[in-house]
């Protein structure tokens, strides 16, 4: 064997009970670093696999880059921990979320070695995770965090990674809040979660990481403004909504109140909203069981987000406004809340019979309907005029 070359083989042994030479199972890589002899365990029982780990070894020694040879002892629980430290020194606001991915992950993979995950594996966590109906969009977060994984760890690993193929989507919701179905909600929750609500509603930001956490300061009732600061919001910008008549008049009543709480404990509250005092950190008993009773099981608070978007649509304000105050990065991801529904169909519908009529002969004027009389089945009897006037 040629230094600068190497070989892959099953190492024999001798069965300490029968004293029979065997040989393993897995392959051993040999090779040469700066004139040294090296033995790394691949792990795999195929040997074109073994041959490809060898390749790209050769590979990283042509072109001068740092062989780790200690990858084959990595683990998965090591592969995790990594993660969450890199999350934590980036300082993402998805950690809590890729614990919670890496909590799955563990039940199928914790004490495996990096190296012994390979797709076959991967499918078997994919099925076994469908079984527990977690939906193919909740898979697809998980699947992305293993990846991470292999990716801080490519170095170590020798650019090892199992296949991960994702799973196709169809999770987009189109759930909306109608006015009486927020008011119905409302009456089923606690009093301190309605500021917060009708904001919610009101505004399209994300209660629990956007308004939950203001503080009074981000509250100007002389400029009008609602602020986030740079660094809060997903997308790591600052945004400002302006204060129209009904959230400021919620916005408003709020203040009033925390005055006369703090008044009345001789406390100080520096929360826009709150509960006695307190900030508010979780709803959702309060929530489910709200929704449930108002018969709206179904409904979850991110669709607050898609009911704003889908009001400053029928409100006709511009498109690149109206993301800037909801907080969409890319118009892509506003289209997908900015749903089309069945009233502003209708409304088109009208608009588009109004135009129709402006432009049609004297002759053949057809009389527009006075109101939006159903036929039964949920359309408005705009096309159901013939050219006879009926």
């Amino acid at each position: 064997m040629m230094r600068g070359q190497g070989r892959v083989f099953q190492r024999t042994y001798r069965d300490k009970r029968t004293r029979e030479v065997k040989g393993a199972a897995t392959f051993t890589l040999e090779y040469y670093v700066d004139g040294k002899m090296r033995r790394e365990a691949t792990g795999t029982t195929s040997y074109t696999e073994a041959v490809r780990q060898l390749k790209s070894r050769q590979g990283q020694i042509a072109e001068g880059r740092r062989v780790e040879p200690t990858g084959d002892r990595l683990t998965f629980d090591r592969l995790a921990a990594n993660l969450v430290n890199d999350y934590r020194a980036q300082g993402r606001r998805s950690l809590e979320r890729v614990e919670d991915a890496i909590g799955h992950l563990r039940a199928m993979f914790s004490g495996y070695r990096a190296r012994a995950i390979d797709g076959g594996l991967v499918t078997k966590y994919i099925v076994e995770r469908q079984a527990e109906t977690a939906a193919n969009a909740t898979i697809n977060r998980e699947l992305a965090a293993l990846k991470r994984m292999y990716r801080l760890a490519e170095e170590r690993l020798g650019g090892y990674h199992p296949t991960i193929r994702m799973l196709q989507e169809d999770n987009i919701r189109r759930g909306f809040f109608e006015r009486p179905q927020l008011e119905a909600l409302l009456t089923h929750l606690p009093e301190e979660l309605h500021p917060a609500i009708r904001t919610a509603y009101l505004t399209g930001w994300r209660i629990k990481s956007e308004l939950l956490t203001r503080a009074r300061y981000h509250l100007d009732l002389d400029a009008g403004w609602l602020r986030l600061e740079p660094g809060e919001t997903k997308n790591r910008k600052g945004r400002m909504f302006p204060l129209v008549p009904e959230l400021r008049l919620v916005l408003e009543q709020q203040l009033a109140a925390t005055r006369a709480f703090e008044q009345r404990t001789g406390s100080v509250v520096p929360w826009l909203f709150h509960r006695e005092g307190q900030p508010i950190r979780s709803f959702r008993r309060s929530w489910v069981t709200a929704r449930t009773k108002a018969g709206l099981a179904d409904r979850i608070p991110h669709d607050f987000r898609r009911t704003a978007v889908r009001n400053l649509e029928r409100a006709g304000v511009p498109r690149s406004t109206a993301m800037a105050m909801v907080g969409h990065k890319t118009e892509a991801i506003y289209r997908r809340y900015a749903i089309v529904d069945e009233a502003m169909l209708r409304e088109g519908a009208e608009k588009l019979a109004g135009f129709h009529h402006t432009q049609q002969p004297a002759a053949m004027v057809i009389p527009l309907p006075t109101g939006n009389r159903s036929d039964g089945r949920g359309h408005t009897n705009a096309a159901s005029h013939t050219a006879s006037g009926r």
